[in-house]
């Protein structure tokens, strides 16, 4: 099942994504009920968590979209360029995302990816303001607009109530899957003109991650149901039609349930918290590859969908 949030016609709701078209939840209710003689009660709004695993309402959203999958021809859908797609989750209590977890990417940094046992995953948090929606334009911020970089990511949403979760339980508190862009200033320097201090030559995890809208989120969410195993996904990201990143989270260094078992181990997980978990190879800044206004950039992953936005100065 694949979920969206949408805005038509000035109203705000829930739709099952299709690529190219959106069917209402509503809509799909009705046509479910009418040739199907089946009662599915189905909140109205644009809510997604209600509809995903841990949800009130997922087992009957579940069983309207199996339907609508086998009937979705004869059921009438909104054309998605007549939609304005929406994030997924507009406010998440919180936004974790991993730096470095994949091999190669680590590499390309000029470090040495070390074994699991070795190590432990580098979580930052972005604020809510950075979320953006599928479609939208990314502001390169007038304060510092030389370095800015993509990151292609596959998201977690986290469904259920989770502390000291354990690896092999770990995936039973996922609602589903999203993708997210995070959007990264690579060379932010507050004040460029002060004296240099001793962790200045740090990336800054903070002044470089939460810039106004730096972390598109979408387009869509899968629910985890459909997801067999979240560490054989496809991800792509592609810069004006180019393909930069390529990858599967199978190159992951720490997987999603690995990653989940860490945070809940010092953070309570709430369901709405998103965790995007690191970025493969092939961002811009090892080459001096940096976005500018007019850019096109597309994440996508296999299975969910392409989250498609383009630059603008601020």
């Amino acid at each position: 099942m694949r979920i969206c949030r949408f805005e038509h016609e000035d109203r705000e709701q829930a739709g099952f994504y299709y690529d190219t078209k959106v069917v209402p939840v509503a809509q799909a209710v009705a046509a479910c009920e009418q040739r199907s003689q089946q009662r599915h009660a189905l909140p109205e709004g644009s809510n997604l968590l209600p509809f995903l695993p841990g949800g009130p309402h997922y087992a009957e959203a579940k069983a309207v979209a199996e339907w609508l999958d086998k009937n979705v021809d004869g059921v009438h859908a909104i054309d998605a360029g007549a939609i304005r797609l929406l994030a997924p989750f507009p406010q998440p209590p919180k936004i974790f995302l991993l730096a470095g977890n994949y091999a190669a990417h680590i590499e390309e940094g000029g470090e040495i990816a070390v074994e699991r046992a070795k190590t432990f995953p580098y979580v930052f948090m972005k604020p809510a303001t950075t979320v953006n929606h599928p479609g939208a334009p990314v502001p390169i911020p007038r304060v510092s607009p030389d370095h800015i970089d993509w990151e292609a990511e596959l998201a977690v949403v986290i469904g259920k109530r989770a502390r000291h979760v354990k690896e092999a339980d770990a995936l039973n508190y996922v609602a589903g899957y999203t993708v997210i862009n995070d959007i990264s200033d690579r060379k932010y320097t507050p004040n460029p003109g002060r004296s240099q201090r001793p962790k200045d030559e740090f990336f800054d995890w903070l002044h470089g991650k939460w810039h106004d809208g730096f972390c598109p989120m979408g387009p869509c969410v899968i629910s985890a149901d459909a997801v067999a195993d979240p560490q054989k996904l496809h991800v792509t990201l592609k810069l004006n039609g180019e393909i930069k990143q390529d990858a599967t989270t199978a190159l992951q260094v720490y997987p999603v349930a690995a990653v989940i078992e860490f945070i809940t181990q010092s953070v309570t997980l709430e369901p709405g918290d998103i965790i995007s978990t690191g970025t493969p190879a092939g961002v811009g800044f090892p080459t001096g590859t940096f976005l500018k206004p007019g850019d096109v950039v597309e994440a996508a992953i296999d299975g969910i969908g392409i989250l498609k936005n383009t630059m603008v100065a601020e």
